[in-house]
């Protein structure tokens, strides 16, 4: 990633007029010459940025553009934003950063990943430049049997991202998948580093598609993008940075007051409730009717016999829904 002078670039996003090189120097302590570097440094990492004789510079547009300062919440979720061109994975990244001791809130974003991870050991495909790849470090004091609530959590915070801030219609398929149309939207996966009644750290990962067009024949009948829901496209990091300060809110409410206190507006967003569901797992299959999502985030079905089970792993298919 080029490195950027955030000083320099508050400077101009501030300005509704051209800024002088000369003045800016003097703005930043530097020389004009220093000045031009940076401006170029800028271009390079995609700012548009206008120059003319006599006038000074001016920024014109703020592209699809990836990095700290237009991530950065300046809240615990997103206040520490680590950005890379490529990785094998986010989540990857991200739990290294966890044993290192890096702080809670840490969110690790690449503009693509080799081997993206989706849950149940499947791969994600994160076109680059197209989709959010993102993963964030948190340090809840929760035992490891609550650690489903999390996904729940992270859920409901894209879920309302894309609602309220982009005008798209999503729903929760319990526990990870966020739906528009019937289709995949955003996937999410959480992983945990810790011991049998101890969590040290935990790691969301969340990949949404964005600006994707395409999609490969293994998932292109299931899987949709913002933009194919809306045929618009939109800022990659305008999706990242709501994603995250809805997480911050949500996430807060979780760890102070637990999941009770989130779970009416899961449920209201839960595709599951209400519908007749396939559980396929390890020890059997059957048909039930989901009913609704418990204390610990395990989803509630009634079976055929009228008898009801707490789903807490394995598929869970809607019918109508891939």
């Amino acid at each position: 990633m080029v490195v950027i002078n955030e000083k320099l670039l508050n400077c101009l996003k501030n300005s509704n007029d051209y800024i002088s090189g000369e003045k800016l120097g003097e703005m930043l302590g530097v020389s004009r010459s220093a000045i031009w570097k940076e401006i170029q440094n800028l271009r390079r990492a995609g700012y548009d940025i206008e120059a003319v004789t006599n006038k000074g510079y001016k920024i014109n547009n703020v592209g699809d553009i990836i990095n700290s300062i237009e991530l950065n919440t300046g809240k615990l979720i997103g206040s520490n934003i680590i950005c890379f061109d490529e990785v094998d994975s986010t989540n990857e990244e991200c739990k290294k950063l966890g044993m290192y001791g890096e702080k809670e809130g840490t969110v690790v974003i690449a503009d693509n990943q080799s081997t993206g991870k989706g849950r149940l050991g499947r791969t994600w495909d994160s076109e680059k430049g197209k989709g959010v790849y993102m993963s964030i470090l948190l340090k809840p004091d929760i035992s490891p049997s609550k650690l489903s609530c999390i996904t729940l959590c992270a859920g409901l915070a894209v879920c309302e991202s894309l609602k309220n801030d982009f005008n798209i219609k999503a729903g929760i398929k319990w526990p990870n998948d966020i739906v528009v149309n019937n289709k995949k939207i955003c996937g999410i996966l959480t992983e945990m580093s810790g011991q049998m009644r101890k969590v040290d750290f935990v790691v969301v990962g969340i990949g949404i598609n964005v600006n994707n067009k395409n999609f490969n024949d293994d998932v292109k009948c299931k899987a949709s993008s913002m933009f194919l829901c809306t045929d618009k496209r939109f800022k990659r990091s305008y999706v990242a940075k709501s994603v995250l300060n809805h997480f911050d809110k949500i996430y807060k409410i979780f760890t102070t007051e637990g999941f009770l206190a989130i779970k009416d507006d899961y449920e209201k967003n839960c595709i599951n409730i209400g519908k007749h569901v396939c559980v396929i797992n390890k020890y059997e299959n059957f048909e039930a009717v989901a009913i609704e999502v418990d204390k610990n985030g395990e989803l509630v079905v009634m079976r055929r016999d009228g008898s009801k089970t707490s789903v807490f792993s394995g598929e869970v298919s809607i019918r109508g829904v891939y």
